[in-house]
């Protein structure tokens, strides 16, 4: 029993946060129809010398905690339609999530607007689907059920027919109530798209909030699981609401 709890402790310690870019993803891709596989380092969790992989683009940070959530989901509107659902930025408005805290299904998202610049208010239409386009730098902003209204940048790195790959980051401060939390860029996302066959697509999200706020996170993994589950379900055409939560 020693031994075997050593080695689970030995396998975890080396089972770091890993994104398909080289290497088989960790947490791998969940079997279709299957809930994703979601898992939560702490930076207690990573080993010290941790640097997220070269691919990412992430630079090291201070007591960063991450979230990796590996999927597979059935889409038949190919790349467009992936397109389409990333650019209709409007549509995450009520969009819903378990809260671990007041144990019930609640709105995430409770306003959300394309913006025309990094710190604009002003409200435009969604972004079309040329606008959604590898190179291309988008904003907008989310008015979030518990960090109030943020400025976010959204930056499509790369784009083939079967294959998109984009991040997205606070431009602005969060803060919870009038108390900053995170600055620019302290919480920060990257997600990976590749179509397996016909109808059938892979989705790799790594998220990672860093800085002071970060060390909020642990004893909260619940809602961090959920609110990554949220967005994977309103990308994959996923009732927010479905049956059973990812995370009570």
């Amino acid at each position: 029993m020693k031994k075997l709890l050593l080695f689970a402790a030995v396998f975890a310690l080396r089972a770091q946060p890993q994104p398909p870019c080289g290497s088989d993803p960790i947490p791998p891709y969940a079997a279709l129809n299957a809930p994703p596989n979601v898992k939560v380092w702490n930076a207690s969790d990573l080993k010290p010398d941790w640097k997220p992989p070269a691919c990412t683009g992430w630079n090291s940070s201070d007591s960063p905690t991450v979230v990796a959530l590996a999927a597979r989901f059935h889409f038949t509107g190919g790349i467009d339609g992936i397109r389409r659902r990333i650019g209709a930025v409007s549509d995450t408005k009520g969009m819903l999530y378990w809260s671990a805290t007041q144990k019930r299904w609640q709105a995430l998202v409770l306003d959300a607007h394309a913006s025309t610049g990094p710190e604009s208010d002003e409200s435009r239409a969604d972004f079309s689907l040329d606008e959604v386009a590898a190179g291309r730098t988008l904003y907008f902003q989310q008015e979030d059920n518990l960090f109030g209204s943020v400025h976010y940048r959204l930056r499509i790195r790369a784009l083939s027919p079967r294959r998109m790959v984009f991040d997205v980051e606070n431009a602005g401060t969060i803060k919870y109530l009038v108390i900053p939390l995170f600055d620019p860029g302290q919480a920060q996302s990257l997600c990976y798209l590749e179509q397996e066959s016909s109808d059938v697509w892979k989705y790799y999200a790594l998220l990672r909030t860093s800085g002071k706020a970060a060390a909020l996170v642990p004893g909260h993994e619940a809602s961090a699981i959920n609110r990554a589950v949220a967005v994977y379900r309103r990308l994959a055409g996923i009732p927010g609401d479905q049956e059973p939560p990812a995370s009570r």
